[in-house]
């Protein structure tokens, strides 16, 4: 009862701050901000967006939560964040998604695999060792719907480790003969130094969408409203 009562006043606190800079533009009270994104969108989106925020608005104080796409829902509407930034999955009645980002999964291997000089198909990929990342992903999500409309039954593949984070999985694939997919904003820069090398599977394109998602009925609450505005500019600016 008391958790219901104190989660009205959370929303009579950002109604309040609303009307009072509509009163005057001057009022700056001082902010925490919880928001939570999935593994790539901590890592290799937020953190020049965030620190663009952070000096437009000095009296904010903000906490970034990262976690897998399916963990950031859960917080969401268990109210320990107000803002999550996810890969696309199934969608929650009760919850709003606004596109942000998209972004391509491909796959890699070590630059001293003999699989780089390869190209493979979906059904190759039944006699090749993976590494993939844990359940709950995003990225094993798009992964395992693309390998789908092929009818290749991911539990039939030779998995030979799932890993819990991007970093952990480039920093094993970097090593191992195992082939790995990850996002194209997380191995720019492995690529770029030869660290990893892109291994092309032709039919098995996969493209990954990110929404920011919202409790219904909070879409509009000040400061996150004014940062989804500012981060969908920022980048907008960038591409």
């Amino acid at each position: 009862m008391l958790y219901k009562k104190l989660l009205v006043a959370k929303q009579l606190q950002h109604e309040l701050h609303q009307e009072f800079v509509k009163i005057s533009e001057d009022f700056s009270p001082r902010i925490q901000m919880m928001i939570g994104a999935s593994t790539t969108i901590s890592l290799y989106v937020l953190p020049p967006v965030l620190s663009a925020y952070l000096e437009q608005n000095p009296n904010t104080q903000l906490t970034l939560k990262n976690r897998n796409s399916e963990n950031i829902l859960k917080a969401l509407l268990e109210h320990e964040i107000d803002l999550g930034v996810i890969e696309g999955i199934n969608k929650v009645s009760n919850v709003t998604y606004t596109p942000f980002l998209t972004d391509e999964v491909i796959a890699v291997c070590s630059a001293k695999n003999p699989l780089k000089q390869q190209q493979l198909s979906a059904q190759d990929l039944y006699s090749i060792p993976l590494a993939l990342r844990e359940s709950g992903s995003g990225t094993l999500a798009v992964l395992e719907e693309a390998l789908a409309q092929k009818h290749v039954k991911l539990s039939e593949l030779p998995v030979k480790v799932r890993l819990g984070g991007t970093e952990a999985l480039k920093n094993f694939v970097r090593v191992d003969t195992c082939l790995a997919f990850l996002p194209r904003q997380a191995v720019g820069k492995e690529l770029i130094s030869g660290e990893l090398v892109q291994v092309q599977i032709p039919d098995l394109p996969m493209v990954r969408h990110f929404n920011f998602i919202q409790r219904k009925g909070t879409e509009n609450n000040l400061p996150y409203k004014n940062f989804v505005q500012f981060t969908k500019r920022y980048y907008s600016k960038t591409e």
